[in-house]
């Protein structure tokens, strides 16, 4: 049994070798325990690491390539073209890269040799502007830069009286900005207005034409006018379309959406037939001129007089001491007309401003808002230069009249160009010529809407 016993062993064992031989190798164990996984260490940096970027250093005036602007204006008074020029001179210390070259010529001169460098396509950098019709057919030349985005760049657009702005933009773009805006209205004798029992000024026009009365029944001529000159007449029928009919009637006619015998206007006509026929003028109106109306004014033997901001100047001139009226002289806004679609806030009027030439720089814009910024308003406005159109400039008027003016015209949310300047000359000149016949009575309201239709028709394309 012990003999088989080994022999069961002895096979076992072959058979176990036998099994081990066939089977793949074994890992060996390790002698040490293998280290943990880590992250693969960076080589150490052989210098501290470099400072972020900065962005490159701005240019130094020396560096910034040089610009000229070429700006003309129509100020030959000493005091304003030293006014100009001293602006001019800060700017250029500041911006040494620039170099502004000033043209001064007197207001005629001006329009002459701005039509000449129109013709040829090459217009100064920053020039004299009234807005309106001139300035729109420019635009529509491409003689013109659209500064839109410039305007509405950092609120320089809000700075200004909106209705004072509008007078300078064209189909939705600005190309340029108001210097000065003032609002036509009525001005009157405060002593002739009490000696005929008149405590307030009238608001509306029913009540105006009750002004006109009790002047006469007191003796007193009511209104002073200088229709031989045909523009100072035109301002009554341009303000009742503005106060009938509103900024919607004018634009429908000037785009020729419309036209200048709808409605709006021949009430307008209508209107001003109700003031004629009161005969409120001073004998002899339809021949004399705009001086002869300065002297009714300034002598106290008309009451009213519907005028722009140079009145009260206008009125000093021609008195006898220089003096005008003095505390006697006031002034209201036109009267609104009842029923009238237009806001009885907004203003006829014009003024002075700047657009910029096709070709001008950035340099050119940016000097056009320095020199209409509010500290440049306030220095325009103490010497008589501006009726300031920015916004807190008006600290600076010192003649409580013309303070009045800029109330006035700050007020307006639509601004209404003289219609002489509003549209093309040719159109103007008619519109004149037609009110003219509304005053001497050969024309009906119908017919002088047809005759400015006419033109308009001609000259609006």
């Amino acid at each position: 049994m012990s003999q088989k016993f080994f022999t069961i062993i002895s096979v076992l064992l072959i058979a176990v070798f036998a099994l081990s031989g066939c089977a793949a190798p074994a890992t060996p164990a390790p002698t040490e325990e293998a280290p943990a996984a880590v992250e693969p260490t960076k080589p150490a940096p052989t210098q501290p690491p470099a400072e972020p970027t900065e962005a490159p250093p701005e240019p130094t005036a020396a560096e910034l390539p040089k610009v000229t602007i070429t700006w003309w204006h129509i100020q030959v008074a000493d005091d304003q073209k030293a006014l100009w020029q001293s602006m001019a001179d800060q700017y250029m210390a500041d911006h040494p890269n620039v170099t502004i070259e000033i043209t001064v010529l007197e207001n005629e001169a001006f329009k002459t040799k701005i039509a000449t460098v129109m013709q040829s396509g090459n217009p100064p950098d920053i020039f004299q502007s009234w807005g309106g019709g001139g300035m729109n057919e420019y635009a529509k030349a491409g003689l013109l830069k659209d500064i839109t985005a410039d305007l509405e760049k950092d609120g320089w657009k809000d700075t200004f009286s909106p209705g004072a702005l509008g007078v300078f933009s064209f189909e939705g773009k600005y190309y340029g900005v108001p210097r000065d805006m003032g609002a036509v209205g009525f001005w009157y004798n405060k002593d002739l207005f009490a000696q005929a029992g008149i405590e307030t000024p009238p608001a509306t026009w029913s009540e105006f034409l009750e002004v006109v009365k009790k002047l006469k029944a007191a003796g007193i001529t009511p209104i002073a006018l200088g229709e031989g000159d045909k523009w100072p007449g035109a301002f009554y029928w341009e303000y009742l379309a503005v106060r009938v009919g509103g900024q919607a009637a004018f634009d429908a006619a000037y785009s020729r959406k419309g036209a200048f015998t709808d409605e709006p206007f021949v009430e307008a006509g209508r209107k001003l037939l109700e003031l004629v026929a009161l005969e409120p003028f001073q004998d002899g109106f339809l021949g004399a001129t705009w001086p002869d109306e300065q002297v009714v004014m300034a002598t106290s033997k008309a009451a009213m007089d519907l005028m722009g901001q140079w009145a009260p100047g206008a009125f000093k001139d021609a008195s006898v001491d220089k003096q005008g009226l003095g505390d006697k002289l006031g002034w209201f806004p036109f009267p609104a007309v009842e029923g009238g679609a237009g806001d009885p806030a907004d203003a006829l009027g014009g003024g002075n401003g700047f657009v910029i030439g096709k070709d001008a720089e950035p340099e050119a814009v940016d000097f056009l808002k320095y020199i209409s910024s509010k500290e440049s308003q306030i220095a325009q406005a103490q010497i008589g230069l501006s009726v300031p159109v920015v916004k807190g400039a008006e600290v600076g008027l010192t003649d409580p009249m013309l303070l009045l003016v800029q109330k006035g015209a700050a007020a307006a949310k639509y601004f209404q160009l003289y219609y002489d300047q509003a549209m093309p000359p040719a159109v103007g000149g008619v519109v004149n010529d037609a009110v003219q016949g509304l005053f001497a009575g050969t024309l009906t309201p119908e017919e002088a809407a047809a005759m400015i239709e006419e033109s308009a028709a001609l000259e609006l394309k």
